[in-house]
């Protein structure tokens, strides 16, 4: 009888320190949660505004403006190891107004720039979610002045379908590992609709390539109206088809940028946008660029802008930099270019320029 005993003693025993064990294994999986964002604010001055009503000049505008240089947001990011190389990983992000506390620079829901989850490894990673697409991120890397909100190719991106492309909902996207220099991703959203597949489907790919200094970076996208994009405060399914290509060179402390950017709207406009630009750092804390657009309408060629802008930035320290720029557009036809995606959206015909001073603080 105490053999029998002692056998259920070292059972008891064995169980325990399994479940110690395996309480254990998950104590050293490595995970974190990080809290992070931007606040930018500044004031924007503009020697013309439009009038929406009649497409002339409403007078000059004098104002605050939110994200003069990136976008006001907050976000909730994490990872945690799951061993062998994978982490579960994801993104809770939105976009906010420093003008009023309210939403802006997203869809207008919560987290309305992304809120995805996935997984990543040697194999790649993958997103389910709202995200950005691979054709957005293609545009923000190769802009002339890296798609600040005031004075880039962001203002001509959303002046033409908004948030089409940029935020996509009901998403999966794969990134490749770097492979020999290139790397491919490509991304499926869903339309949501029941019995109607096609109604709001998104799709978009990119190839980047990287060699030394230079990097090559093509991307498409393709999306049809309707969907549950549809409905969201600001509706992110416009029908349109989208292609870019661009080259970064970068050599000490010069980056050289040029891109070509095509946005096509069956039976409305093929934007057709060439832009070139560079930025220096002149000292670890002073940064200053440069860019031109030229935007050509390929239905009708009469309809044309070009778009120049400089900017400089000074840093008080690794989180906050003061900033200014100061942009000028000439719009021809039918063309409404804009200088800010924030209260200059878009301008009339005839030229204008704009000036804007801020602060940006990241965290």
């Amino acid at each position: 009888m105490k053999i029998i005993s002692d056998n259920k003693s070292l059972r008891r025993c064995a169980i325990v320190a399994i479940l110690l064990g395996g309480q254990e294994g998950l104590a050293q999986a490595q995970s974190s949660v990080t809290l992070y964002g931007v606040v930018d604010a500044g004031l924007l001055y503009t020697s013309k505004s439009l009038n929406p009503a009649t497409g002339g000049n409403a007078g000059h505008q004098f104002s605050l403006l939110d994200s003069g240089s990136s976008a006001s947001r907050f976000g909730i990011r994490g990872a945690e190891d799951l061993g062998g190389g994978v982490k579960a990983i994801f993104d809770l992000e939105s976009g906010i107004s420093t003008a009023n506390g309210g939403f802006n620079n997203s869809n207008g829901n919560f987290f309305g720039r992304q809120a995805w989850v996935g997984v990543t490894g040697d194999f790649g990673t993958v997103q389910a979610g709202l995200q950005y697409s691979p054709f957005a991120l293609s545009l923000i890397n190769t802009d002339a002045r890296d798609a600040s909100y005031f004075g880039s190719g962001a203002a001509i991106y959303i002046g033409s379908v908004l948030t089409t492309g940029l935020f996509n909902p009901n998403a999966i996207s794969y990134t490749s590992p770097v492979l020999a220099g290139f790397q491919g991703s490509v991304m499926m959203a869903l339309g949501g609709q029941a019995g109607d597949f096609q109604a709001g489907r998104q799709y978009s790919a990119r190839l980047k390539y990287k060699f030394d200094g230079l990097v090559i970076d093509a991307a498409l996208y393709s999306g049809n109206a309707g969907g549950t994009a549809a409905t969201i405060p600001v509706p992110s399914a416009i029908a349109f088809t989208g292609r870019t290509i661009g080259a970064i060179y970068q050599f000490g402390q010069m980056t050289l940028k040029a891109s070509f950017v095509n946005y096509k709207v069956a039976g409305s406009f093929d934007s057709r946008i060439y832009d070139g630009g560079f930025s220096y750092l002149i000292t670890p804390a002073i940064k200053v660029d440069a860019g031109v657009w030229y935007t050509s309408d390929g239905n009708n060629t009469a309809n044309h802008s070009i778009m120049a802008a400089t900017g400089a930035q000074y840093y008080l320290s690794k989180q906050t930099a003061l900033y200014g720029q100061i942009a000028f557009v000439n719009n021809r036809g039918a063309m409404d270019t804009g200088l800010s995606i924030n209260d200059a959206l878009h301008e009339g015909p005839g030229s204008t320029t704009g000036v804007n001073v801020g602060i940006r603080h990241s965290f």
